[in-house]
C-alpha cells in the first residue's frame, strides 16, 4: 500500500500534538513537505516525543515508539481511554499548590497516570520532561494559570491513533517492522546549543556518542531494506563524520525555544540527513 504526501491525507485539519516536548520539530513542518517521498508505505518514528511530524503526516499505518515508558503509556491510554483521561484532567486544578501535590502522587489507574502526565506537561515550566535520580518528575510549575486544555484535540488524536502501533522499546528495535519503501523519521534527543567543541560532553547524558553510532548502524539497516529515512541532528563535525552515508545533508536554521531565567536564546543550526531525493 502506498499513499500520497501527508498534506492530502489529514482528516483532522486542526490536529496537533497533545503534549509539549523540548526539541520538538513543529518548526520543521513547512520545510519538511518538500523532502518527503512522493509515496511510501508504512511510517515509523522511534523517538516519538510530542509527535509533531507524526501528527502532521497523519499516516494510515505506522509504528511509533519511545524508550520513555510513561510517555508510551500516555499515548496508549489516549488511544484507548480518552474520555477517562479527560474526566481525570478536569478534576485537577491548575494552581501551583495542586500542581505540586499531583506531581508527587502515584496513581494505580493507567488512565489517571496518563491524565497526570498530560496535566503536568501542559502546566509545567516549558513542558520539559525531567526526572531526578529516583525517577521522580521534578519540573517546577509553569504559571500557565489561564491555560485551557484542548479536550477536542485529545479526542481527535485518539481517533487517529486507533490503527497505529504504539510500542515501548529501544530505537534500534524499530528495524524489525521496517519494510521496503517505508519511511523512518528519526529525531533523537540531541541538543543544538553546543554546536562546537562541547557537543560530545554536553550530550553524553542526553543521547550519548555511543547512541549516535548505534543510530548510524540503524540507518545502514534501513537502507539495506530499501526504505527511506529522514534524520534530524545537531550540526556538528562529529555528526557529519558518523553519518557519512553518502546521502543528503541539509543545514536548517531554527530558534531556540527552551530556556529559563538567564538562558541564552537565539538562532541555531541543525542538520537534516536523508536518502530521499529532494531539497529543502
Amino acid at each position: 500500500m502506498t499513499f500520497n504526501p501527508p498534506k492530502f491525507q489529514n482528516k483532522y485539519d486542526n490536529l496537533k500534538p497533545f503534549l509539549r516536548w523540548a526539541g520538538g520539530k513543529r518548526w520543521l513542518i513547512k520545510q519538511l513537505d518538500d523532502i518527503l517521498p512522493k509515496t511510501f508505505n508504512q511510517y515509523h518514528e522511534p523517538f516519538i516525543g510530542g509527535g509533531s511530524i507524526f501528527f502532521h503526516i497523519n499516516p494510515q499505518k505506522a509504528f511509533i515508539s519511545d524508550f520513555n515508558a510513561e510517555l508510551i503509556e500516555t499515548y496508549s491510554e489516549v488511544k484507548n481511554n480518552p474520555q477517562e483521561i479527560i474526566k481525570y484532567i478536569k478534576s485537577f486544578k491548575n494552581t501551583k499548590e495542586d500542581y505540586l501535590k499531583i506531581r508527587t502522587q502515584n496513581f494505580q489507574s493507567p488512565a489517571k497516570r496518563a491524565a497526570r502526565f498530560i496535566y503536568l506537561n501542559q502546566t509545567s515550566f516549558n513542558g520539559i520532561y525531567r526526572v531526578n535520580s529516583k525517577g521522580k518528575y521534578n519540573v517546577p510549575y509553569g504559571y500557565r494559570e489561564n491555560y485551557k486544555f484542548d479536550f477536542e484535540n485529545i479526542l481527535n488524536v485518539s481517533n487517529v491513533l486507533k490503527n497505529i502501533n504504539i510500542l515501548h522499546r529501544d530505537f534500534t528495535e524499530c528495524i524489525d517492522n521496517v519494510e521496503e519503501n517505508d519511511l523512518v523519521f528519526l529525531d533523537p534527543p540531541y541538543t543544538v546549543t553546543h554546536n562546537n567543541n562541547g557537543f560530545v560532553q554536553y550530550n553524553q547524558k542526553i543521547f550519548s556518542l555511543e547512541d549516535q553510532y548505534r543510530l548510524a548502524k540503524l540507518i545502514t539497516q534501513i537502507k539495506e531494506k530499501k526504505a527511506y529515512y529522514i534524520l534530524t541532528n545537531a550540526n556538528h563535525p562529529k555528526i557529519r563524520e558518523i553519518f557519512n552515508h553518502n546521502d543528503h545533508f541539509i543545514e536548517v536554521e531554527r530558534a531556540s525555544l527552551v530556556g529559563g531565567r538567564g538562558a541564552k536564546r537565539g538562532k541555531y543550526f541543525e542538520v537534516v540527513i536523508t536518502n530521499v531525493k529532494g531539497e529543502l
